[in-house]
C-alpha cells in the first residue's frame, strides 16, 4: 500500500524542475567528471516541500539503479542513522550483516553499561613481581600514590566531548578497564579501552565511548560492498535542521577526511534542511556541494500545480496565489480539494488556518472531516493512537472546520460503521501534509500547527478532553511495557520512555494540575539517561507549550534546550535545580545526577562536592553514596570510597553493584579477606554475573588461595570467553602456579582479542622478560608506548629488560622516564638504583634505595639493592676538596 501511495503522489508532483534536472544529470556524467557533485543540499523554510522533494530525489536515483536510504528526524544519533541506512538497504535486498551486529553490540553494550559498576582504576604496576597484588594493570601516574596527573586542557577538552557526547560513563577494574576523560586526554588521539558488563576489548570499548569510530568503518565497508553491485548509492538526510547537529560533523569528516576509510565514487547525499550548510564547515568543498535554496513556488508553479490537481478557474486560481502565498503545502492542500468556485474560498482569514478549515469542508465524508483535525493532535500516530484519536471525533471541532455541527455530533462513534477504521488510517497517510514513517505517520508541522489552535481555540473544552483521553492511552500502554520488564529499570528502555513522553505532553497540552510539575520531574530523570533523552524532553516541553498556548511551558522548553547546548545535562539540571522547585528527594536525584556528569567529565573532586549535596538533602539515597564512591575512587581515595560503600551497603543490602565495587576497592587498599567476603555474597546474589568471579578471582590470588583463584577466573572465562581482564587475571594466577606456557597462551589470546590495549602488550611483556624472552619483550613494550606515550609501567619494564641487555643509557632513559611520571614507583626506583650502581654512581644509586625503601620497608629485595649501594659508595674514595 505504502508503494501505491508514493506512486500515486509522485504522478502529481509538479515543480522544482531546476533542482531535479541538476540532481539527475549527476547520474549522466562519469565519476570522474569535474562538473559531477557528491552533495546536494535542499532548504528552506518549513512548509517549502523539502521533504517532497527529497522524495522524489530519491525516486530519480532508483530510476537510474541506485540503492536509496532516507533518513529523518527520527533518529536521534549517528549510530541510530546507521541502523536506518541498513535497514532502508535491506529492504531492497542489500544486507549490512556486520554493520548490524555492531549495531546491536552498541544497543547491549549501552544498556549493560548503564546496569554495571564503574569500578576503580587500576593503579597497579610493578611489573615482573609474581605474586604481589600491584603487577601492573591501568598505569598510575602521579605525583602521590593514586592521584591521578592533570592532563593537557586541549587533550581533556578533546575527551570531554566525546564522552559528554555520548553519555557514558568510564569504567575500570575487572569490568575490563575503560577508561575516564583524564585517561583519554592522555592518550591523545584514541580511545583508551573500555569495559563493562560484556565488552569485549577495544571495539567494545569505543562502541561504548564512541561508537562512530567502530561503526562509521563497517558501514563504509557495507558501502563500498553495496556499491561494486549497485550503478549508485544515495543517501538522503531529511529534516537537517534537526538532525544535521550530530550528523553533519559526522557527514563532513566521512566527506573530507579518511580515517575511516573511502567513500565509494558512486555515492551521492542529499541534505535537507531549513537552513544553508555551515560555511566555516563546508566551505572549503564548495566544488563538490550543489546548493539547492527553496523558496516558495512561482507564480507558474503554482499554477501548473493547481492545474495538474483541476483547478482551473481563474478567480480561484487567483484566490489561492493570494491565501498561499506560493507556500507549497499550502498550495498542494488547497489543490487537492479542487474547489471548484470563489464560494469555497470566501472569507479566507489566517492562510495556513483557512487552508486547513477548506480542505475539511470539501471533505464531503464528516467522519474523515472530523478525522483530519482530531488526528493532529498527537505528535504522531500509528494505528493504535489513531483508534483513540478519532474516539469520539466530531462536534464543537468538525464544526470549527466548517462543517454542520450536528451532522458531526458522533462522527466519531460511526467510524466503524462509516468506514474501515484501518481504511480511514490509509486514506489520512496518504494526505499531502502527512508523512508516513512506515511505523507511523506525522504531520507537517505547518499544516498541524494551525489545526491544533483551531482546535483548542474553537473549542478548549473539547481540546483539553482529547488530550486527556490520549493521555490515559499512553499511560496504559506505558504501564504495559513497564509490566513487561521484569524488575529492569524502565528509564532505560527507549520504548517506554516514548510512552511516558507522549503521556506527559498530552497532559500538559489537557491543562491538567501538576502536569507541568510532573514534567520537569520526567526531565530530571531524562537528564539521568543522555544528552539526546533530555533533549526530547526539552523539545516536548516546548511544543506543548506552544499547541496549548502555556507561556510556561514554553519558556521551560526554550530554557532547557538552550542549557543542553551550552553544557548537556550538567548544566540542564543546574536550571532545574535553581527554578523548578523540587522536593528534596527529587533535588537530591538531580545533585548526584550532576555528579555523575561532571565524573564523566573528568572533573572528580566536583563531582564529589556535587554528591556531598545530594547526600545532604537525602543521606538515604543509596545510589548517591555508591555515585560519591566511584568519584572518590577514581580520585584515588579508596578507604573513604570503602566507607560509602559501607553506607550505600547498610541503606540497600544485597546490591551487587555496590559489593563488587566494594570488593575491588578491599583488595586495592591490601585487604583481600574483606573483599573476598564482599564478592562471595555478589557471586551469591547474581552468579551469571562475570565481573564478580573475575573479582574474587583476583581478591583469591591476593589471599594466595591458587587454585580457588583459578577455579573462579576460569567461570568468568565460561560466561564469557572474551573477557580480556579476566583473561590477564588468569595469566598471572599461572605465572604463580609456575604454569609459564599457559601464562603465555592467555596474555596471547588477551592481546588477540585487544590488540590496541597497552596495559595487555605491558602485561605479556612483563611474562616474556621474566621468561628470558627479552627481544620479544622489548616488542611489547615498544607497542604498548606507542598506544600510550606516557605508560609508566612500560617504561620501567622496558628499563629493566634493557639492563638485562645490557643496554645500560637506554635502561637508565626509560627508568628516568617512569619515575618521572610517577614519583613514588618503589619498583622503578629500585632498578634504577641497580642501574646506577653498573654505571658507577654509588651516591645516586644509594639515593634511589633511600626513597624506595622510605616507601615499601621490608622488601627484601629493595633491602639487597640498598645495602649494595651503600657498600659502593662508603669503598669510593672520597673528591679532592683541592683538586690540582
Amino acid at each position: 500500500m505504502q508503494e501505491l501511495i508514493r506512486r500515486r503522489t509522485r504522478q502529481g508532483f509538479v515543480g522544482r524542475n531546476a533542482e531535479r534536472a541538476a540532481f539527475r544529470a549527476t547520474f549522466d556524467l562519469p565519476v570522474e567528471d569535474e562538473r559531477r557533485r557528491f552533495l546536494f543540499h535542499v532548504h528552506g523554510n518549513a512548509g517549502m516541500g523539502k521533504t517532497f522533494l527529497v522524495r522524489e530525489l530519491e525516486q530519480i536515483a532508483r530510476e537510474h539503479g541506485a540503492l536509496t536510504a532516507y533518513v529523518d528526524d527520527g533518529v536521534g544519533s549517528v549510530p541510530e542513522a546507521m541502523a536506518v541506512i541498513a535497514d532502508r538497504f535491506a529492504r531492497q535486498g542489500r544486507r549490512f550483516k556486520e554493520l548490524e551486529r555492531l549495531l546491536t553490540a552498541h544497543r547491549e553494550r549501552r544498556y549493560a553499561a548503564e546496569l554495571a559498576a564503574m569500578a576503580a582504576p587500576e593503579q597497579e604496576g610493578r611489573p615482573g613481581e609474581p605474586g604481589e597484588a600491584g603487577w601492573p594493570g591501568q598505569p598510575a601516574r602521579s605525583g602521590r600514590a593514586g592521584a591521578v596527573a592533570e592532563p593537557s586542557a586541549a587533550s581533556m577538552a578533546a575527551a570531554r566531548a566525546t564522552l559528554v557526547a555520548l553519555g557514558l560513563v568510564p569504567v575500570v577494574g575487572p569490568f575490563a578497564g575503560a577508561v575516564d576523560p583524564a585517561q583519554l586526554a592522555r592518550q591523545a588521539d584514541r580511545l583508551r579501552t573500555g569495559h563493562g558488563p560484556r565488552t569485549r576489548g577495544q571495539e567494545d570499548a569505543e562502541l561504548l565511548l564512541a561508537p562512530e569510530l567502530v561503526l562509521t568503518p563497517a558501514l563504509l565497508e557495507e558501502l563500498a560492498h553495496a556499491a561494486a553491485e549497485a550503478p549508485w548509492l544515495v543517501l538522503l538526510f531529511d529534516t537537517y535542521e534537526r538532525t544535521g547537529v550530530f550528523l553533519d560533523p559526522w557527514l563532513h569528516d566521512l566527506v573530507s577526511g579518511d580515517r575511516h576509510g573511502p567513500l565509494p565514487g558512486n555515492l551521492v547525499l542529499v541534505t535537507a534542511g531549513q537552513r544553508p550548510l555551515d560555511a566555516a564547515r563546508w566551505g572549503g568543498l564548495g566544488d563538490f556541494v550543489l546548493d539547492l535554496p527553496l523558496r516558495p513556488f512561482t507564480e507558474a508553479e503554482s499554477r501548473g500545480l493547481l492545474a495538474a490537481r483541476g483547478v482551473l478557474a481563474p478567480p480561484v486560481v487567483e484566490e489561492v496565489l493570494r491565501l498561499t502565498g506560493g507556500l507549497p503545502v499550502l498550495v498542494s492542500t488547497l489543490a487537492e480539494a479542487r474547489p471548484a468556485d470563489l464560494d469555497d474560498l470566501a472569507d479566507a482569514g489566517d492562510a495556513s488556518a483557512t487552508a486547513v478549515e477548506r480542505f475539511l469542508r470539501w471533505e464531503s465524508d464528516p467522519v474523515r472531516r472530523a478525522t483530519a483535525l482530531t488526528c493532529a493532535l498527537p505528535r504522531w500516530l500509528d494505528l493504535e493512537v489513531f483508534r483513540v484519536a478519532v474516539q469520539g471525533a466530531g462536534g464543537d471541532a468538525d464544526a470549527g472546520a466548517g462543517g454542520d455541527a450536528d451532522a458531526a455530533t458522533g462522527a466519531g462513534a460511526r467510524v466503524g460503521a462509516a468506514e474501515n477504521p484501518d481504511a480511514l488510517f490509509a486514506w489520512l497517510r496518504a494526505l499531502p501534509f502527512v508523512t508516513d514513517r512506515g511505523d507511523r505517520v506525522v504531520f507537517h508541522d505547518v499544516v498541524r500547527a494551525p489545526m491544533v489552535r483551531l482546535q483548542r481555540t474553537r473549542s478548549p473544552r473539547d481540546f483539553g478532553a482529547r488530550h486527556r483521553r490520549l493521555a490515559a492511552a499512553f499511560a496504559g500502554w506505558r504501564a504495559e511495557a513497564e509490566a513487561g520488564l521484569e524488575g529492569r529499570e524502565p528509564w532505560g528502555e527507549a520504548r517506554w520512555r516514548e510512552l511516558r513522553l507522549a503521556e506527559a505532553y498530552h497532559r500538559l497540552c489537557a491543562g491538567e494540575r501538576g502536569a507541568l510539575a510532573g514534567a520537569l520531574r520526567d526531565v530530571v530523570d531524562a537528564c539521568g539517561e543522555d544528552t539526546a533523552v533530555a533533549r526530547r524532553w526539552a523539545e516536548a516541553l516546548a511544543q506543548a507549550g506552544q499547541d496549548a498556548d502555556d507561556e510556561d511551558a514554553t519558556r521551560w522548553g526554550r530554557d532547557l534546550l538552550g542549557a543542553l547546548e551550552r553544557g548537556g545535562v550538567h548544566d540542564a539540571l543546574g536550571v532545574l535545580l535553581l527554578r523548578a522547585a523540587l522536593d528534596a528527594g527529587r533535588q537530591a536525584h538531580a545533585r548526584a545526577l550532576r555528579g555523575r556528569a561532571l565524573h564523566r567529565d573528568g572533573a572528580h573532586e566536583r563531582a564529589v562536592a556535587e554528591y556531598d549535596q545530594a547526600l545532604a538533602l537525602d543521606p538515604r539515597a543509596a545510589t548517591a553514596w555508591q555515585g560519591r564512591a566511584v568519584a572518590r575512587a577514581h580520585a584515588g581515595d579508596y578507604a573513604g570510597a570503602v566507607a560509602d560503600l559501607d553506607r550505600a551497603d547498610a541503606l540497600a543490602p544485597d546490591d551487587t553493584t555496590t559489593l563488587v565495587l566494594r570488593g575491588d576497592y578491599h583488595r586495592l587498599l591490601g585487604d583481600p579477606d574483606a573483599a573476598v567476603a564482599d564478592l562471595d555474597r555478589a557471586v551469591a546474589l547474581d552468579p551469571v554475573r562475570r565481573s564478580t568471579w573475575a573479582s574474587r578471582g583476583a581478591a583469591r590470588l591476593a589471599q594466595g588461595r591458587l587454585d580457588e583463584a583459578l577455579a573462579d577466573l576460569d567461570r568468568a572465562l565460561e560466561l564469557d570467553g572474551e573477557y580480556v581482564w579476566a583473561l590477564v587475571r588468569r595469566a598471572r594466577v599461572r605465572r604463580s602456579r609456575g604454569e609459564h606456557e599457559r601464562q603465555l597462551a592467555d596474555l596471547h589470546h588477551a592481546v588477540a582479542l585487544d590488540p590496541d590495549a597497552p596495559w595487555v602488550h605491558c602485561e605479556r611483556g612483563d611474562a616474556l622478560r621474566v621468561a628470558d624472552r627479552d627481544e620479544e619483550a622489548l616488542a611489547d613494550y615498544d607497542r604498548a608506548l606507542a598506544l600510550d606515550p606516557l605508560y609508566a609501567s612500560a617504561y620501567a619494564g622496558r628499563g629493566v629488560t634493557r639492563f638485562r641487555l645490557g643496554r645500560l643509557d637506554d635502561a637508565l632513559t626509560d627508568l628516568d622516564a617512569a619515575v618521572a611520571l610517577r614519583p613514588e614507583y618503589a619498583w622503578a626506583l629500585r632498578h634504577r638504583a641497580a642501574v646506577h650502581l653498573e654505571l658507577g654512581a654509588p651516591e645516586r644509586a644509594l639515593a634511589d634505595a633511600e626513597r624506595a625503601r622510605a616507601l615499601r620497608p621490608g622488601d627484601p629485595s629493595i633491602a639487597d639493592v640498598h645495602d649494595r649501594a651503600r657498600e659502593a659508595a662508603a669503598a669510593r674514595p672520597p673528591r679532592s676538596r683541592h683538586p690540582e
